[in-house]
């Protein structure tokens, strides 16, 4: 029962359920194909859940654990994540880890265990998608480069920037397009999520910010390049991305909220006040439920709300 490492991630279990776990992973990333940071969430939390048991029973569990664990056995885990200071977001995600995990082992008729039906999720608070006002996006964009000594630095930023507000991408998904996806048409592939791939419009200004900035990067693009790279010509690394965003909200006197991913918050936000459908808002932010994009129209409702009591002579009058 030696300890295993996945990703940097140790646990410890038996010979059959190291093996299980094994198989889970591959399945993960073959069929599943969950984005490495969900793989790493996965390992993550599924080590946390085995180095509890392993100090609940006292010994690393193996399959036989699996099947035989009761509901207080998963509370106890639960309890104890909460006791430690861990969020409600994380318990959660670690419930959903621990539920695909049964699932799998149960199609795989190696345990069935109805316990782990019983185990309820903690109640989230809704969140709402933290968008900048139209003024603040277009602020942020055209100060972008702002910092930067190096001219092609700056218009790095600002094409960057662009295509996270222009064309509502996640900043993964950007910082993964390689110089053969550079878009040169009215249209864009991009591979999200469960590397899904969905077709969404470039505007011209978007794509011409692209192509000033590549004219100038001092870095030869061959196909298989990263489109946006970094001072010495490797991938830019979203780390920085998200640093000089802090440094660009602190002179532009933004919110704290104001992140690379609420330019595509703003993105969405913006197309629903302009009269953008539901449905068609879903398809351009790659969203796999209806619901998730529906958090827009709560954002959308508050602006409507503040034009309203801002404007209108009743509204004023009270």
């Amino acid at each position: 029962m030696d300890a295993t490492a996945v990703n940097g991630v140790s646990f410890s279990a038996g010979d059959g359920l190291r093996a299980a776990i094994a198989d889970w992973q591959r399945w993960l990333k073959s069929e599943r194909r969950v984005s490495e940071h969900t793989f790493d969430a996965y390992a993550r939390d599924l080590a946390a859940f085995l180095t509890f048991m392993t100090e609940h029973l006292g010994a690393a569990p193996d399959i036989a654990d699996f099947c035989g664990f009761k509901p207080a056995d998963f509370r106890s885990y639960l309890a104890h994540r909460s006791n430690i200071g861990i969020s409600r977001a994380s318990i959660a995600r670690g419930v959903s880890t621990l539920r695909n995990l049964f699932r799998f082992l149960e199609r795989a008729d190696l345990v069935h265990n109805p316990a782990i039906k019983t185990v309820r999720t903690p109640r989230l608070p809704k969140t709402v998608p933290k968008a900048l006002d139209e003024d603040e996006a277009l602020a942020a964009i055209r100060d972008a480069g702002a910092a930067q000594t190096e001219p092609w630095l700056a218009a790095r930023d600002t094409a960057l920037l662009l295509m996270l507000y222009g064309c509502g991408l996640r900043i993964g998904e950007a910082l993964a397009l390689t110089c053969a996806q550079a878009p040169r048409g009215d249209t864009l592939r991009v591979v999200g999520k469960g590397r899904k791939e969905r077709i969404v419009p470039v505007l011209p200004v978007v794509r011409e910010a692209v192509a000033a900035y590549r004219k100038i990067c001092p870095f030869a693009a061959t196909p298989e390049s990263p489109l946006f790279v970094g001072a010495r010509g490797k991938a830019f690394n979203p780390g920085v991305v998200q640093r000089q965003m802090r440094l660009l909200r602190a002179r532009l006197g933004l919110a704290e909220t104001a992140t690379p991913h609420a330019l595509r918050h703003s993105f969405a936000t913006h197309l629903l006040a302009q009269g953008g459908d539901l449905r068609t808002i879903q398809e351009l932010l790659g969203h796999a439920s209806l619901s998730t994009t529906q958090r827009y129209t709560v954002v959308d409702a508050r602006r409507l709300s503040s034009v309203y009591n801002a404007a209108h002579p009743r509204a004023r009058a009270k």
